[in-house]
């Protein structure tokens, strides 16, 4: 199990991740980590975004049922 800390940054609160967290999670400085709820009542940290994923996994969809439309409307 890893753990982090959380930290005063300004006047907000910060977590600070280890090298080793960081690597599992293939992430670096800057860039942004989201929290989701988990089913169990406690959060996940992850690096993708599930409202980006919901968005992309609507427009597999729609692309798939909806191929010959597209065809017609790119000519």
């Amino acid at each position: 199990m890893l753990s982090c800390k959380v930290t005063t940054v300004g006047a907000s609160s910060g977590v600070i991740l280890s090298e080793k967290a960081m690597a599992r999670l293939k992430v670096q400085k800057g860039d942004t980590l989201y929290l989701t709820e988990a089913p169990d009542g406690g959060y996940r940290l992850t690096p993708r975004n599930p409202g980006f994923e919901r968005q992309m996994a609507v427009a597999e969809e729609i692309m798939h049922d909806d191929r010959e439309v597209l065809r017609a409307l790119a000519k």
